[in-house]
């Protein structure tokens, strides 16, 4: 570091910092429907795939998920502009997403998801590391505690008997994705009222 830069400037750098990691924090709550979308998404699958035995299940719901959010997403990203830490975080959910995709589709269509245990512990540790990354990233303590619930899911999921391993996976979904995502939309709209963007 250059030894000109002084005490005050280092000082507007890290406000400058811990700014747009708030501005993130703030971003990520206002894709909390993404969240909730998502977490709707998971049990029509899971209810979908176990009462209709469907290998369409996980690829027909996912596939149905991804165009409402690419939708509802495009109008909504229209008029924000991009931000390196916001380009960062969207990077790790597209990823999951095409990892997600990638790996239901094939599992789905050949009727290799019969083994509760394996599914929900892999879908699980793959939800705790992009939970992960983006509370990491953003420094949110919310999101951590999302994480470290995903990954004590992974590893719970792991033991008991097929309906215990699937009733851990979906309180897990209840509380990581829907109670999360219902969290990050009322903190959005209530910043949103602070900023005088939305009238009482």
């Amino acid at each position: 570091m250059p030894e000109d830069i002084t005490q005050q400037e280092l000082t507007e750098r890290l406000s400058i910092i811990e700014r747009m990691i708030a501005e993130g924090r703030h971003t990520t709550e206002s894709w909390g429907w993404m969240f909730v979308l998502w977490g709707v998404a998971y049990y029509v699958a899971l209810a979908w795939s176990a009462w209709g035995h469907s290998g369409w299940a996980w690829p027909a719901t996912m596939l149905l998920a991804v165009i409402v959010a690419l939708v509802v997403a495009s109008s909504r990203t229209a008029h924000h502009p991009k931000t390196t830490l916001g380009r960062a975080v969207s990077s790790i959910w597209i990823a999951l997403g095409i990892s997600m995709f990638a790996l239901l589709l094939p599992l789905g269509l050949s009727g290799r998801l019969t083994d509760a245990h394996l599914f929900a512990a892999v879908m699980s540790a793959i939800l705790g590391m992009a939970n992960g990354a983006s509370g990491l990233l953003l420094k949110w303590k919310v999101q951590l505690a999302c994480a470290a619930a995903w990954w004590v899911t992974a590893l719970a999921t792991c033991f008991g008997s097929d309906e215990q391993s699937m009733i851990v996976f979906l309180v897990a979904i209840f509380l990581c994705q829907i109670v999360f995502g219902i969290y990050g939309i009322i903190a959005d709209v209530q910043l949103r009222k602070r900023r005088g963007l939305i009238h009482a």
